[in-house]
């Protein structure tokens, strides 16, 4: 092991992580803290199950961030010092579990850093994806089912869950279109990176001739919002409709109208839910969808008013893609965002998203 300049890269990351975690501001985080704890203290919190939830949510959050900083800078300390005991002694065995571990804790170091480029309003909550098939017929309806496998995989490696929402299945193979909600911290800090259009290059398994073929699918991103009280939708602006659920869900679907489509007349905006057992369940559901992209909505036109960036914002449409993944005739996914390429494609397939995500939230830090 080369001590002195371990011993050197630990200091500059710890270094780097103390910056980051004075950028949180946790004197205001354990104020905030203190706040919450007051609240639970005072007479009749738990009497209102929906706020005392709220609050507990927003308590643990708050703690587990502190505490995740305040653990690796521990770990990072302890690190160093252990490399100072190795350099004075020969010992293989504790040099390479050491190597493992910093190769770890760089990481996880690293991930914290990223953390803190999630400022956004919504960053921290929950978020729900559609992705649609566009260009290229049953090729394109395959690829959309592949990229919802390869981001079903990415929640697996983040530890958070999916629900699907409501799914459209293709003619002969694939999905026409299907919404899922991924729960998880900063869920959406992360995912919203992957809002655009997705471009695939291959050798068509749907054609005879083995010709090689380009298609796309658009994903769209947003914050699941559940309670915001500056969202005001009337009644009259809605059109409701209901229908038979088509796909899986046990004896109910095909059988009872319980999948609900909202159309909210002012924007055009629609949203279906399809998932649960009962038509007032996907209709709450669809009403908290529906809350999401106005949210959204909002927010976009906030940011271009403010910034003055209305010209920049890339639309999302085909002919516009964020990311071409090309199989044949070499191998290569690439970011024309950020320029970012990974070889791999099929570790990218299997949900290594982490590279062009983190990317895209550098870059976007350093144009802000």
């Amino acid at each position: 092991m080369d001590f002195y300049n371990i011993k050197n890269d630990l200091k500059e990351i710890q270094e780097e992580l103390t910056h980051a975690y004075a950028g949180i501001n946790p004197e205001k985080k354990r104020e905030r803290i203190k706040e919450l704890e007051a609240m639970q203290n005072a007479e009749g919190f738990w009497n209102d199950a929906q706020n005392a939830a709220k609050v507990t949510k927003e308590q643990n959050q708050l703690q587990a961030k502190l505490a995740k900083f305040e653990s690796t800078l521990k770990d990072l300390q302890s690190t160093i010092e252990m490399v100072d005991m190795l350099s004075l002694e020969e010992d293989a065995e504790s040099e390479a579990e050491v190597e493992a571990h910093i190769k770890e804790l760089k990481k996880k170091c690293e991930a914290l850093s990223l953390e803190t480029l999630l400022s956004g309003k919504y960053d921290s909550l929950n978020a729900i994806l559609t992705l649609h098939s566009g260009a290229g017929g049953t090729e394109a309806m395959d690829w959309t089912e592949m990229l919802f496998r390869m981001y079903s995989r990415y929640v697996e490696r983040c530890g958070w869950s999916l629900t699907i929402l409501d799914q459209l299945d293709g003619e002969e193979a694939g999905l026409k279109s299907i919404t899922f909600l991924v729960e998880g911290e900063n869920a959406y800090g992360y995912l919203k990176s992957e809002k655009g259009v997705h471009r695939l290059v291959r050798i068509s398994p749907f054609d005879a001739n083995k010709r090689r073929h380009t298609s796309f699918a658009s994903l769209e991103v947003m914050p699941q919002i559940i309670d915001d009280s500056d969202i005001v939708i009337r009644p009259e602006e809605l059109k409701i409709d209901t229908y038979r659920s088509s796909g899986a869900g046990g004896q109910h679907v095909n059988k009872t109208e319980s999948a609900v489509r909202i159309t909210h007349l002012p924007t055009g905006i629609i949203v279906a839910c399809q998932v649960e057992r009962s038509q007032m369940q996907n209709k709450e559901m669809a009403m908290n969808m529906l809350k999401s992209k106005l949210a959204e909505k909002r927010e976009a036109e906030r940011q271009a008013e403010a910034s003055n960036i209305s010209g920049q914002l890339k639309k999302i449409e085909f002919g516009s893609q964020i990311r071409s993944y090309v199989f044949c005739p070499y191998t290569l996914v690439k970011d024309h965002r950020t320029d970012y390429e990974n070889g791999n494609i099929q570790a990218v397939m299997d949900g290594d998203l982490d590279g062009f995500i983190n990317e895209y939230l550098k870059k976007s830090a350093i144009e802000e």
